[in-house]
């Protein structure tokens, strides 16, 4: 259920994207949940890949370029899914860090959740 929970905020936060930044397009609801699922599916797989390869500089950056790597992701699923264009690196750099945001409140907000089910 949370899995479905989590998919349905991302869709919807890639149709956000969509009004706030100017170079990114998702053009309707389907195609924002495949590109949500896209985009989970390369964080599942190439994104732990990536972080230990580039774990170098993360340490140096204090994991800053960790939004870097996650610009990249979200550039790849730009190419991968047909409806959604992102139009360059600082766009999608943008994006990732929008994408971030939405995620940390995700997580609290379900952690309350599943606390409040304790009680």
């Amino acid at each position: 259920m949370k899995l479905l929970l989590r998919w349905l905020i991302n869709a919807i936060a890639l149709l956000l994207l969509t009004e706030l930044l100017a170079g990114f397009h998702v053009d309707t609801f389907y195609h924002a949940l495949i590109a949500a699922l896209v985009l989970g599916l390369i964080n599942a797989i190439i994104r732990p890949i990536l972080i230990i390869l580039t774990l170098p500089v993360n340490l140096l950056t204090l994991g800053l370029f960790t939004f870097v790597v996650n610009a990249g992701m979200i550039l790849l699923m730009g190419t991968i899914v047909k409806g959604v264009e992102i139009e360059g690196f600082w766009t999608a750099l943008a994006g990732a860090i929008i994408l971030w945001l939405v995620s940390v409140i995700t997580n609290y907000l379900l952690k309350s959740i599943k606390q409040n089910d304790r009680a």
